[in-house]
């Protein structure tokens, strides 16, 4: 009752809510990742002949970076490349057959034409045995290149026991040794390549400053192996979804790292360039009131205390960015507290 006959013969001070352009710059944590990431699994199971990288070795596109030996797999190819030399000399007999077919066929209709010389039916029969002998070779063919195409499937494996680089990179992991026996069904990846010649710094921008990403915009950011040097990355991929959890969009910066001093794993601070499209509204640090239920500023209406809950952002010295239901110009009590009742007099 004390309370309330002071805060009547002293009105509160007020401060007025005020409009204003947001342009500011948020320290974000980031993540960098590699541009591109390759474990690298053998195609074919075999034994491991070579390995001439190792952990930190930097690779070019095509480079050798396992040899492995598949003798089954020489075994195979010689009985493929046995299929085909039998397919062909079953064509070549075929072809034999058929030209023999072919030459009887001529001399009986050449003899045909002489009245009697050749029984009626021998015509007939010896033109179904030169179309039965065509199919044959057709079929003899047909079995040439399915084994031609056998063989060729074989070789064109055997190019898989020359494992590559995808990329250029650098060799970031490495799980196997001569001798190893790998393939298919061996555990882990035989290496880990990485590009990092370019880099992706990974951003998650808080949900109230998502309507401020610009495709393309520089972004400048530190590193704590080298707090005193600026780096900067270009805006190229934005996600558009927000993360569920943590309520911030992915955000992808492109880097060049000419120099090698940034590495993937490092997580660098992130200076995030924030503009919004209208002013945003400010108000007194004092004049929030924080309790367990709500956040809210008290505005003087009509000369009555009201509650107006809000959503605090960013903050400007003694102001803060506040988001809810006010007005550029309207007074706000400069020293809230919640015993100013919702309906008292000013």
């Amino acid at each position: 009752m004390v309370v309330a006959c002071a805060l009547a013969a002293q009105a509160p001070e007020t401060a007025t809510v005020i409009a204003r352009p947001v342009s500011r710059t948020d320290d974000l944590p980031a993540e960098i990742l590699p541009y591109l990431i390759v474990p690298v699994h053998a195609k074919l199971a075999g034994y491991v002949e070579r390995v001439p990288v190792d952990r930190g070795s930097r690779v070019k596109r095509g480079d050798l970076l396992v040899e492995l030996s598949a003798p089954e797999l020489q075994a195979q190819i010689a009985e493929a490349e046995s299929k085909v030399q039998a397919a062909e000399s079953e064509r070549i007999q075929a072809d034999a057959q058929f030209s023999g077919a072919r030459s009887t066929y001529e001399r009986l209709k050449k003899a045909s034409e002489t009245p009697g010389a050749i029984a009626g039916n021998e015509l007939v029969l010896s033109e179904k045995q030169v179309a039965a002998a065509q199919a044959l070779v057709g079929a003899r063919e047909q079995a040439v290149h399915a084994a031609q195409s056998s063989a060729r499937a074989q070789k064109d494996l055997q190019a898989y026991l020359q494992i590559t680089a995808p990329f250029d990179g650098v060799v970031t992991e490495r799980s196997v040794h001569p001798g190893a026996l790998v393939g298919r069904g061996s555990e882990g990846p035989l290496l880990v390549i990485q590009q990092v010649s370019r880099l992706r710094v990974v951003v998650p921008v808080p949900e109230t400053d998502a309507g401020s990403i610009l495709q393309g915009a520089q972004v400048s950011f530190r590193v704590p192996a080298a707090p005193e040097r600026a780096y900067t990355g270009t805006v190229a991929r934005i996600s558009h979804v927000l993360d569920a959890k943590t309520r911030t969009m992915a955000v992808e910066l492109e880097v060049a790292n000419r120099d090698g001093s940034l590495a993937p794993g490092m997580y660098p601070t992130v200076a995030w360039p924030v503009h919004a499209g209208k002013p945003s509204l400010w108000v007194p640090r004092t004049s929030i009131v924080t309790t367990t239920e709500r956040t809210f500023v008290i505005r003087n209406h009509d000369g009555r205390a009201e509650w107006i809950d809000v959503k605090t952002a960013a903050s400007d010295g003694e102001l803060v960015e506040v988001m809810g239901p006010l007005r550029p110009g309207d007074r706000v009590v400069r020293h809230g507290s919640d015993e100013i009742r919702a309906g008292t007099k000013f």
